[in-house]
């Protein structure tokens, strides 16, 4: 099976571990999949995750707490600025203050709250509620 987007990958399999009631999903490791848990981790969503190295590559091993509604990668990749962010947000989150978007800028991958707040914008990556 080849792997077109290893982000949408992990985060439907989270998802799909989620909604089955599994304490634990394994998932592909990559740099921007470690960014992209740890903002999740940040804020509630997600437990402690480690990573596995095994002669097939490296695995993410994550801890699931049941907090995860819904999760997906935003495709296209919209280029936004600082006053589209709020368009996006009535667009991806079900209310205002409920889940986050992932914004990838020049300073890192940040939470659409973060980029409002910094004054700056990016491009969608994925959203978590």
């Amino acid at each position: 099976m080849t792997l077109n987007d290893p982000l949408s990958n992990a985060l439907s399999k989270i998802l799909n571990a989620e909604q089955s009631s599994k304490s634990v999903c394994v998932v592909k490791s990559s740099k921007i999949i470690k960014e992209v848990l740890n903002l999740m981790n940040q804020r509630g969503y997600l437990g402690e995750y480690k990573e596995v190295v095994t002669s097939k590559g490296n695995f993410l091993e994550v801890n699931l707490l049941k907090q995860i509604n819904k999760c997906g990668v935003i495709k296209p990749r919209f280029p936004v600025n600082k006053s589209q962010i709020e368009k996006y947000e009535k667009r991806y989150l079900p209310a205002k203050d409920f889940g986050f978007i992932i914004v990838s800028t020049n300073k890192g991958l940040l939470t659409h709250i973060e980029t409002k707040l910094k004054n700056i914008g990016g491009r969608l990556i994925a959203y978590c509620y």
